[in-house]
């Protein structure tokens, strides 16, 4: 018998939650249910729309089917599914608790489908400012709900209006005040008009960040730049089927930029309890990019290299964490997790998407987390998304 350590309360720190076609409408203020997004029928396909523009499929945002069994990427999500296609626990919320129940999973932190995995997609409407920081406000709300509704166990992390510096700074308040326990940034704000997140123009939302206790989520393909990498990594003569395996295994070392970028920085010698949280990037290319990140800024930058308070790998450390779900260590996963640091890496699982553990999570990783240490077991399945999203 493989036994987990005593005391053991899961939380996955990756999950998602397709959006319901009435998300918006239902929630619009009167006379403006035809401008939130909302869907329509466009050559056979449901597609969001937003001020008369498309901005994404309103599809199955998973690879689960109504029974329970999961299916290829290019059949399900790149195929003709529909929300009507994939396993509730998707999309309906007291669906999903059930389900968490029956795999053992006492809380999950939420990301979105169609709008973007980092709410990006409603920039490229072009829509009027007002009108989208409705939109922001009206989801953010209704995930409130979610999350309030489940007792937190559903922790939904709040899109930000990235296009807009001040409107994030004023959301970011809001959402601490309606109790969320983060927010979710794209991590090229840049692409929506702004300045990037290395600019002092965003010292104001780390401040509130730090001061309120709200992790900043940076989740694979959060932005139309990083996301690019899916659909431009595989070569064209590849199988149809291959072309997805390629593209979400590039996506994976996407958010190194991000680390690098904001290690040197400065931001977190300005900010030092701000922290960042690297989504659904496995954790196996950090220990490299710490060494790496130390070695290149010595060498091309020095004097940069010496203005810094710490040793670029030293904000990992103090000011980061990164998620996990399938790797095995090349057989020793306890040696990677203290590598990159014990205290800096949490479990997930992805429901309901391609690279899901599916069906029963906990069961496909038992074994390999059974042989870690008791403390470590107790630190990476929960205890540190508990601390960082005050759980318990």
């Amino acid at each position: 018998m493989v036994a987990l350590a005593e005391g053991l309360r899961v939380v996955d720190a990756d999950a998602h939650m397709t959006e319901r076609h009435d998300l918006f409408t239902a929630r619009a203020p009167k006379g403006y249910e035809d401008r939130v997004p909302h869907v329509e029928r466009i050559d056979g396909l449901d597609m969001w729309v937003l001020e008369g523009k498309t901005f994404g499929r309103a599809g199955s945002g998973g690879t689960i089917d109504l029974e329970g069994n999961k299916h290829p990427w290019r059949d399900s999500q790149g195929g003709s599914w529909g929300i009507q296609d994939v396993h509730k626990a998707a999309w309906d919320p007291a669906a999903r608790i059930e389900l968490m129940d029956e795999l053992g999973i006492h809380a999950q932190v939420i990301y979105p489908n169609a709008i973007g995995l980092g709410g990006q997609n409603f920039a490229k409407s072009g829509s009027d400012p007002a009108l989208l920081r409705l939109v922001v406000e009206i989801y953010n709300d209704h995930m409130a709900e979610v999350q309030a509704e489940s007792g937190n166990r559903l922790l939904p992390m709040p899109i930000m209006p990235a296009w807009d510096i001040d409107a994030c700074v004023r959301e970011a308040q809001r959402c601490a005040d309606l109790g969320m326990r983060g927010i979710n940034m794209t991590a090229h704000p840049q692409d929506a008009g702004s300045a990037d997140l290395g600019n002092r123009a965003w010292d104001p939302l780390w401040e509130v960040c730090a001061a309120r206790k709200l992790p900043v989520h940076f989740h694979i393909g959060a932005s139309q730049t990083s996301l690019s990498y899916f659909g431009t990594t595989y070569w064209p003569s590849q199988d149809e089927y291959v072309k997805p395996a390629i593209g979400g295994a590039s996506l994976f070392l996407n958010n190194s930029q991000v680390l690098l970028n904001s290690a040197y920085s400065g931001m977190f010698d300005r900010h030092p309890e701000l922290k960042m949280v690297s989504v659904e990037s496995g954790i196996g290319w950090v220990p490299f990019m710490l060494e790496a990140m130390d070695y290149e800024l010595e060498e091309n930058a020095p004097e940069y290299f010496e203005k810094l308070q710490k040793l670029p790998s030293e904000y990992f450390r103090d000011n980061w964490y990164a998620t996990f779900w399938f790797e095995k260590g090349r057989g020793d996963l306890q040696h990677l997790i203290d590598t990159v640091g014990q205290g800096n890496v949490m479990f997930e699982t992805d429901f309901p998407h391609p690279t899901s553990l599916h069906p029963n999570p906990l069961d496909m990783v038992k074994e390999r987390i059974a042989a870690l240490r008791p403390e470590t077991q107790l630190a990476v399945m929960g205890g540190n998304a508990a601390e960082l999203y005050r759980l318990w």
